[in-house]
Order: structure tokens, then C-alpha cells, then sequence
């Protein structure tokens, strides 16, 4: 399990870095602070189901893009996605916030 928490917190960091967002910048996106941000990127907290959906939204992805297996390239190539059922509607941080 601790690879799995560690693994997710990389992916998040290498998203966040491919975007060249601060941890900052994701943290007001996601609206989590800079310090928990911090903490899932280094593996040292399991992020709820609720951050996971904050994060994904952060990024215009699916909470199902960002837990799925990913190969090294995976960061630099990932796009937004559409939500299932959401009648293809790009998944966009705006969105979340309504």
C-alpha cells in the first residue's frame, strides 16, 4: 500500500510540473492548501476520495485518469478527459467548482 500512496503523490508532482504550476498554484486550483499538496506529492498521506476528485478536477482529468496505470510519459502526455456520462463535456476545473 505504501508504494501505491507514493507512486500517486509522484504522479501528482510530475502532473503538476508538467503544467509548470507551483504547489501553490495547484493547491488554489484544487482548493487544498500548499502544505497537504506537499504531503500527497511526497506519499506521506493517503488522499480521500474527495481530495482525489479535487485533484483530477485540478487537472481536467477524471478521478478514474488519475488512478490509472501510468507509464513514465504518462504525465507530459495526459489531456483532458470526459467524464463518463457527462455527455462530452470536457472535465475542466471550472466545472468542479459549480
Amino acid at each position: 500500500m505504501r508504494t501505491l500512496v507514493k507512486d500517486f503523490g509522484l504522479y501528482v508532482r510530475q502532473l503538476r510540473e508538467a503544467h509548470a504550476w507551483s504547489q501553490e498554484q495547484l493547491a488554489e486550483f484544487a482548493g487544498l492548501s500548499r502544505s497537504y499538496v506537499s504531503e500527497v506529492e511526497r506519499g506521506t498521506v493517503i488522499a480521500s476520495l474527495i481530495t482525489l476528485d479535487k485533484l483530477a478536477c485540478a487537472f481536467g482529468l477524471t478521478a478514474a485518469a488519475l488512478l490509472a496505470p501510468r507509464r513514465p510519459q504518462a504525465a507530459r502526455d495526459a489531456a483532458p478527459q470526459t467524464a463518463p456520462g457527462s455527455r462530452d463535456e470536457e472535465v475542466t476545473p471550472e466545472a468542479c467548482r459549480l
